[in-house]
């Protein structure tokens, strides 16, 4: 004997229907969760730049206003009668 879900044609084209949208259709769920997890990856990607921009912006700012200040911290540039101590942290 065959079920009644399955004798009625209408549920039967809705079945198909829905697993083939599942599935086979250029949207399926494979298809969506991998644009799901590549848009996160993309978000975390675009938190990141925004605070490296926001980096950037204040670095060229200390530049800007400071220059002595930063030759002295990244070029370790010094006066005539002064000495450099540079500290190394041990890991």
């Amino acid at each position: 004997m065959i079920p009644a879900p399955l004798k009625n044609r209408y549920f039967l084209v809705l079945a198909l229907s829905t697993l083939w949208i599942i599935f086979f259709d250029k949207h399926d769920i494979l298809t969506q969760w991998e644009l799901n997890s590549s848009y996160e990856k993309l978000q975390s990607d675009k938190a990141f730049y925004k605070s490296e921009i926001e980096r950037v912006k204040k670095d060229k700012e200390d530049l800007e206003n400071n220059i002595e200040k930063f030759a002295r911290e990244h070029y370790y540039m010094k006066k005539k009668n002064e000495d450099i101590f540079i500290f190394v942290k041990e890991e």
